[in-house]
Parts: C-alpha cells; sequence; structure tokens
C-alpha cells in the first residue's frame, strides 16, 4: 500500500477518534451532572445529553454542503475547530443550558465527521484497499471510545469537578488533529467535480504514480456525462442507493449500540454492579469494540461487507436475546457484562465496520456528500431519539423489553442483508455507480 495514502487515511480518520471520544465521554459525568443540577429524567435526557445528539444531526444534514462546496479537506479542518471549542465551553459551563450549548456545537463537528472523513478516504484508495481504509475511520472511533472510558474511570475520584476533566481534556487531540489536518491534500475526485484538472492530476499522480491518471479522469468524466446539471439524490435512478443508505443506518441504530454507549455505567449498575465496577465494565466493553474492531477491518476486504454484515446480525440476535432475558429474570452480577460483550463484539466487527465503508462508496462522485449526508442524517435522528429515551423507558417499560425491541428489529436486519444487500468490496467507485444507478 502506498504509504502516503495510508498516512492521509490515518490523519483524516483521527476525525473519528474525536467522534468516538465526545460521543462516550459523557456517559462517566452525565449521572454527576443530573444531581448538580437537579434535573428530571426527561430534561437531562433531552437537553443536557440529547443536545449533543442534536448537534449531530444538524451537522449531519448540513454536512453535505461544506463537504461539497468548500472541499472534503477544508471541511475536516473545521470539524477540528468545532471539537476544540466544545471541549473547552462544556468544561467551563456552570449551567445545564451553556452546558447543552456548547455539546450541541461538538455534535456539530460528530455528524459532519461522518460524511467528509469516509468520503475523502473513499476518493484516495484504491478499491482493493478501500474497506480497511475508510475502516481506519470506524477504528478511530472505537479507540476514542475506549480512552473516553479510560479517562473517566482515572479521572472519577479526582475531586468535585472531576466531570469538568473528563470533558475538557478533549481539546488537547483536537487541536492536534486540526494543525495535521492543514497537511493532507484535497481529494483528487472532488477536485474533478470542479473541473480543477491539473491540481487532481498531481494528486493522483502521488496516490498511484504506477497508473495513468487520465485513465481515472476518463471514467469520472464518462460518469458525469450522465448526469444532469444541479440534480439530486432523490431522483428515481438514485432510489436503490437512498435505500441501501437509509436501511443501513436505520438498522445501526436501532440495534441499541448509542444507547449501550451513553449509559453502559447505568446499564450495568442496573444490572447490580456497584458504580465502580460498572465504569471498569465500560472500559471492557472499549477494548472489546476495539479488538472486534480490528477484526472487521482485516476481514473486510477479504469477506466483502455482507457477509460481515451477515455474521454481526447472528451475533446481534443471540446476545440481545440474553441481555434481554438476564433482565427480565434477574441474572444479576457478571452475566450482563458477558452479554453486553457478545454484542459489542457483533456490533464491531459487522456494522461498526461497515456502515461507513459502505455509505460511501454506493453513491456516485458529485452525488456522495449528499448521500452520506442522508444516510448520516438517518443515523443520527435515530442516535439522538433512541438514547434520548433511556432514562424514561428503563423506568417505566423495564430494560428487558428495551432490549427485546432492539432483538426484533436485528432479526428484520438479516433479512435486509440477505434479500437486499449488495456486495461493494474490490469495485471502482465509478464501476458502483453504473451497478446500483438504475
Amino acid at each position: 500500500m502506498n504509504r502516503k495514502i495510508l498516512i492521509w487515511s490515518i490523519t483524516a480518520a483521527l476525525a473519528g477518534f474525536l467522534f468516538g471520544f465526545d460521543t462516550v465521554v459523557i456517559s462517566g459525568a452525565e449521572k454527576k451532572l443530573q444531581l448538580l443540577w437537579g434535573s428530571s429524567d426527561m430534561f437531562h435526557g433531552i437537553v443536557v445529553i440529547g443536545m449533543a445528539l442534536w448537534g449531530t444531526v444538524v451537522g449531519a444534514f448540513f454536512g453535505g454542503i461544506p463537504t461539497n462546496r468548500i472541499g472534503r479537506k477544508n471541511t475536516l479542518i473545521w470539524i477540528g475547530v468545532l471539537y476544540t471549542i466544545s471541549a473547552v465551553g462544556s468544561a467551563l459551563a456552570n449551567d445545564p443550558i451553556t452546558f447543552a450549548i456548547f455539546r450541541f456545537i461538538g455534535g456539530l463537528g460528530v455528524g459532519a465527521s461522518t460524511i467528509a472523513a469516509p468520503a475523502y478516504i473513499s476518493e484516495i484508495a484504491p478499491a482493493k484497499d478501500r474497506g480497511k481504509l475508510v475502516g481506519l475511520y470506524q477504528f478511530n472511533i472505537v479507540l476514542g471510545i475506549l480512552i473516553a472510558f479510560l479517562s473517566n474511570y482515572l479521572l472519577n475520584n479526582i475531586g468535585e469537578n472531576a466531570w469538568r476533566w473528563m470533558l475538557g481534556v478533549e481539546a488537547f487531540p483536537a487541536a492536534i488533529y486540526t494543525i495535521f489536518a492543514l497537511t493532507i491534500p484535497k481529494s483528487p475526485r472532488w477536485l474533478l467535480t470542479k473541473f480543477r484538472n491539473s491540481e487532481a492530476i498531481s494528486v493522483l499522480q502521488i496516490i498511484n504514480p504506477d497508473q495513468d491518471p487520465e485513465k481515472l479522469m476518463l471514467e469520472i468524466k464518462d460518469e458525469m456525462d450522465n448526469t444532469v446539471p444541479n440534480e439530486n439524490i432523490f431522483l428515481k435512478k438514485y432510489r436503490f442507493p437512498l435505500i441501501l443508505a437509509f436501511l443501513i443506518a436505520f438498522f445501526n441504530q436501532l440495534s441499541g449500540i448509542n444507547a449501550l454507549l451513553y449509559y453502559a455505567p447505568r446499564i450495568l449498575t442496573e444490572a447490580g454492579l456497584e458504580e465502580s465496577s460498572a465504569l471498569l465494565s465500560s472500559i471492557g466493553v472499549g477494548v472489546t469494540n476495539l479488538i472486534f474492531t480490528l477484526l472487521g477491518i482485516f476481514l473486510i476486504d477479504r469477506l466483502g461487507r455482507k457477509q460481515l454484515m451477515f455474521i454481526c446480525s447472528i451475533g446481534y440476535i443471540i446476545s440481545l436475546s440474553l441481555v434481554s432475558m438476564a433482565f427480565f429474570f434477574h441474572w444479576e452480577g457478571n452475566f450482563v457484562p458477558i452479554f453486553l460483550f457478545m454484542f459489542i463484539a457483533a456490533h464491531a466487527i459487522g456494522q461498526g465496520t461497515v456502515i461507513w465503508v459502505f455509505i460511501s462508496e454506493i453513491f456516485p462522485n458529485h452525488l456522495r456528500g449528499s448521500g452520506q449526508s442522508f444516510g448520516s442524517s438517518v443515523h443520527w435522528v435515530l442516535a439522538a431519539v433512541v438514547p434520548s429515551l433511556v432514562p424514561v423507558l428503563f423506568s417505566t417499560i423495564g430494560a428487558g423489553m428495551v432490549f427485546l425491541f432492539f432483538t426484533i428489529m436485528m432479526g428484520l436486519q438479516l433479512l435486509f442483508v440477505i434479500f437486499m444487500m449488495p456486495e461493494t468490496k474490490g469495485i471502482s467507485l465509478e464501476e458502483l455507480s453504473k451497478k446500483l444507478i438504475k
């Protein structure tokens, strides 16, 4: 693999590290903040926790605009700025509204990163390595999740302002990432869609000096010749990739993954563990996520996206069934953490590794930002709704019923994988466009 492509891919994927850290760091502080500000379950779930998620929805919904207009690289730089502002502001906040505003700003960065980073990497990667390189974004997400769980555990007992340090430390990696993002080149495929041919050729010659850049330019030109000015992803010919993006994002969140990551200590405490043991088990969730994401990245260009989704669907159904039964039949103690680790493993090797790769592959170059914005918006609307409802649902219908619902949803995902999902491994982005656009 070209060393420069790897370095550029890792740099862009670091946006995922901040995504993972920012998303999960709140789990160590959320109970303290609810006590500190005396918030009701509804206010706490929707405002204190939920505002970051709604920021992510807005970032995902509108993130395709800067990704297409100012480019993948410039969008990645601004994402780093948003993360830095959010971390500092959240740590210094003295009331829930101010706190929610700064968490919303961080959410904008998370949402936009799910568009710009996978789009950038998919557009610089050779087809044979595209899965593992875009998968680096997901690897960095789970690495960020693990470091956030570990950071929360280490900072938990440093005093009454521990929550400020938990949230504020993100400013350091955010600033470093922003500087790194300044060093990467612009996406050659984005440059070609803007008719900046000479710049695109320069980057293409660095990416693959053994391949004639004119050949790729002709393929992209051929793809663009089949488009009409100002078209959008909602035209009839793009219906199939649109449905695919919707369903993979829908099922990703209806597995309950974000509900678990946001409330891991609370769920484990509900299952009978002491608070310190629950925080320590949360680190186990992060380690399991990291290991099986690495396995997923190793396999994604070997077995393919569809096969990994099939494996994870079976794993989801088994593990979520066991978690639901544990709450129904009061299997307290060590059972629930084990079942949750199984669930995390199933997610990491399948949906976690596949989703951002798959969505970045199925739309044509000139609509990739818009298509990813649609898929990410579906993902993040549900990621905002589901965790926001968890405190209320746990206190009303109970954890067992919540996890039973997630199990049923994963049965439907298995049908989607078997009957609808195409395989995309090893196929160039331009060739995929021809296959999927009717």
